[in-house]
């Protein structure tokens, strides 16, 4: 049995013994953070204790008086009432066995009967993806993955906003360079769009059309379709060099094609009401600061009333819960969001919504503002080829995505331990070569390993880690735990190796313990590292 799965099972029929019926979800259990504190430790005592109506510490004393101590060396109260956790070696061992039973698998929670939207980047059809999506793109990405490895059933939803003024700009903005190309009078729009991709698309166009499109009929109707399409091959060529990949793709327009928006209006009336010819939606009435208009003085939509729709068709399709990654100027529209879906029935805590900040590049310690290649934001595509999707991934997603940090361009092409990506990377690639190299000399780890020595012991309880960190990522909405985690094993992985001789032909014994741990450390790392999007790389 995974250990933590044991440590609260045992925990939970101590509290069953003092009237506490405990679900297991309600049991957390980390890692020690000093080994003298033991191997694991829980805030159980703390949790439970207002229901029995006592004080925490006591609370600790009764759960460890009646704990089932076959695997247990000594537990211990420590502070207002944590429970810290010696486990005895020989059942750490056994967590071995579990590992390499469990292989690509280790790691991963039970199911939990919840299907989860995650809907993430939906840059509109308009230009290049820039930074600011990279980082929205790593983060959602690393958090879908991990929710599903944690027993979640997740689709990964792509929102395309075509229509609106947006679109009508872009045909426009594209027309306006096609007639360039023709050499005849073009002004691109005030909110038109100057990028280097709408020369492209013109070209393209002109290329496969020649000057037949000016006597086409609905022609900004065709160049809508064809900029948004083009424009949306390009987004996902970018997307699949950086390893992101969408389940969904929902159109805004095939949403309004369906009367879905009047049926929407129709469902909110008794929430609506006018002022200076304007629609509102009393949002303010649940958990809004103020009522915002959905239709407009001269009968336009606003951006938030197709929003309502698309979110309420995502909940019509059997989701039980809604993650939108968005970047940190949606912040105000979440509120008001929730309260439309609350009008629906659905409860505030339906909706939730992982904020992304921008970054900052440096590079030879100076702030890099705009691409070299078109003076605008520095795009994905350039960050990719800079840097490499593996390095910009792992920076991307080892910091909450709620804060502000600077990515160092130099430091993650950095071919040393200073670059954590190439620490990670490094470490994994020497479990690989060290298997290799016993796999030349006829030697292979086995399927259970007796450890004793301290280092052995210090990196299989980090392994053993894996799961308590897993389902703290997916609960908490925090992928950069898993980053967090991954460094921390990486640092174990470069001690055992420098400290242990793991090939020793004069002490096959410990040979094979110690190929049967560099085994398992690798299962860890390379379910860690894909849990993010990064490379486990064989060899560097």
């Amino acid at each position: 049995m995974e250990i933590t799965l044991y440590l609260k099972e045992i925990i939970q029929k101590s509290l069953t013994l003092l009237g506490i019926n405990a679900q297991l979800k309600d049991i957390v259990i980390e890692k020690s953070k000093n080994p003298s504190f033991g191997d694991y430790s829980t805030n159980v005592a703390m949790r439970f204790s207002k229901e029995l109506g006592m004080p925490p510490v006591e609370v600790a004393r009764k759960i460890i008086s009646t704990l089932d101590k076959d695997q247990i060396e000594k537990a211990e109260i420590a502070g207002p009432g944590f429970i810290n956790i010696f486990v005895k070696n020989t059942y750490l061992s056994e967590g071995i066995k579990t590992i390499l039973e469990q292989d690509s698998k280790y790691g991963s929670g039970s199911d939990k009967h919840l299907k989860v939207n995650v809907e993430f980047v939906s840059a509109n059809p308009t230009g290049d993806l820039h930074v600011g999506h990279a980082r929205g793109a790593a983060v959602g990405d690393a958090l879908a993955r991990i929710l599903s490895f944690d027993g979640y059933e997740v689709t990964k939803e792509y929102y395309i906003n075509d229509a609106g003024s947006q679109i009508d700009n872009l045909a426009l903005s594209i027309l306006a360079r096609y007639r360039e190309i023709l050499g005849l009078d073009s002004e691109i729009p005030e909110d038109g769009y100057h990028g280097y991709d709408i020369i492209v698309i013109a070209r393209e166009l002109y290329n496969e059309y020649g000057a037949s499109l000016l006597e086409r009929k609905n022609l900004l109707d065709f160049l809508k379709d064809e900029g948004i399409k083009r424009e949306m091959v390009k987004i996902n060529e970018d997307l699949e060099a950086y390893g992101v990949h969408f389940d969904v793709y929902t159109s805004e327009r095939e949403l309004r094609r369906h009367d879905s928006i009047p049926r929407e209006i129709e469902y909110l009336r008794p929430y609506t009401y006018k002022s200076e010819g304007a629609l509102y939606l009393a949002t303010s009435k649940f958990v809004d600061d103020k009522d915002r208009v959905i239709v407009k003085s001269n009968g336009e939509y606003t951006y938030f009333l197709p929003d309502i729709v698309y979110h309420v068709d995502k909940l019509n399709r059997g989701n039980n819960l809604l993650i939108d990654v968005l970047g940190s100027d949606h912040h105000g529209y979440i509120p008001r969001l929730k309260s439309a879906l609350m009008m629906h029935g659905y409860p505030e805590s339906i909706l939730e919504c992982s904020m992304i900040q921008m970054v900052r590049f440096m590079k030879d310690g100076e702030e890099i503002v705009a691409s070299k290649r078109t003076g605008n934001a520095i795009t994905l595509r350039e960050l990719i080829d800079e840097v490499g999707k593996d390095a910009a991934r792992y920076y991307f997603v080892m910091r909450s995505g709620s804060v502000h940090f600077d990515f160092d361009l130099n430091l993650a092409v950095a071919q040393n331990s200073s670059n954590p990506v190439y620490y990670a990377q490094y470490a994994y690639a020497r479990l690989c070569s060290v298997l290799e190299l016993a796999s030349k000399q006829g030697l292979a780890p086995s399927d259970k390993a007796n450890l004793d020595n301290e280092d052995e012991l210090n990196l299989l309880k980090e392994l053993l880690c894996f799961p308590i960190e897993v389902e703290a990522a997916a609960s908490e909405r925090a992928p950069y735990r898993i980053t967090n985690y991954i460094q921390s094993l990486a640092e174990q992985i470069h001690h055992f190796y420098t400290v242990c001789k793991i090939i020793d032909n004069k002490n096959l014994e410990a040979t094979r313990n110690r190929l049967t741990l560099v085994k398992c450390a690798q299962i860890v790392m390379r379910n860690a590292l894909n849990l993010i999007g990064v490379t486990p790389l064989e060899k560097m």
